[in-house]
């Protein structure tokens, strides 16, 4: 739980400060990488081998989404970008109020249970994250191509990192729900 906080603050701290991306992208991926093991090795002790699973449909998803971005199958558009924007700010708004609920007590199923339900909105926020892979890559090829200060090049892999972590998660609590299903 410290790393996932530390990890928030750092993210925070980089939202507000890209330029100092270099540093605070590095200790966010440190104490992500910390979250992260501790999360895989809880979830491959409930359900074994659903870490290569969910690492390996990450790394096929990245290079799925790069693919359709790279030849054009996925074009960014101002539309793309705003609808990508609300879902990733209701998901966000979805998260935060399931937390605030968590802490008084209110469970709430739909997040955490194997429903259809549950499933489905997993699939969705799935779905949204690895759009927004595409809105990194069209993020960091702009950045590029406009010759935008060294700095934007760690915040650009910040921002990829974030996305990659998010799917990852989001990837590995759908297996859950769909291997507890099989219990």
């Amino acid at each position: 739980m410290a790393a996932r906080i530390g990890g928030l603050i750092f993210a925070l701290i980089t939202a507000f400060k890209k330029n100092w991306a270099i540093f605070t992208g590095t200790l966010y991926a440190v104490c992500e990488g910390f979250f992260i093991g501790g999360i895989s090795a809880l979830f491959e002790k409930m359900y074994p081998g659903i870490v290569i699973q969910a690492v390996g449909l990450t790394i096929g998803t990245l290079v799925g989404m790069l693919a359709a971005y790279k030849s054009g199958l996925i074009k960014v558009t101002e539309k793309l970008q705003a609808r990508g924007g609300r879902g990733d700010h209701g998901i966000a708004l979805f998260y935060f109020v399931t937390w605030i609920l968590g802490m008084f007590g209110v469970a709430v199923p739909m997040m955490n249970d194997s429903s259809p339900l549950s499933i489905g909105i997993s699939v969705v926020i799935v779905v949204i994250a690895a759009l927004n892979l595409v809105l990194d890559f069209d993020f960091i090829e702009n950045g590029a191509r406009q010759g935008a200060p060294k700095y934007m090049e760690w915040y650009a892999a910040f921002g990829l990192m974030v996305t990659l972590i998010w799917l990852y998660i989001e990837i590995l609590r759908l297996l859950s729900k769909l291997n507890s299903r099989r219990d």
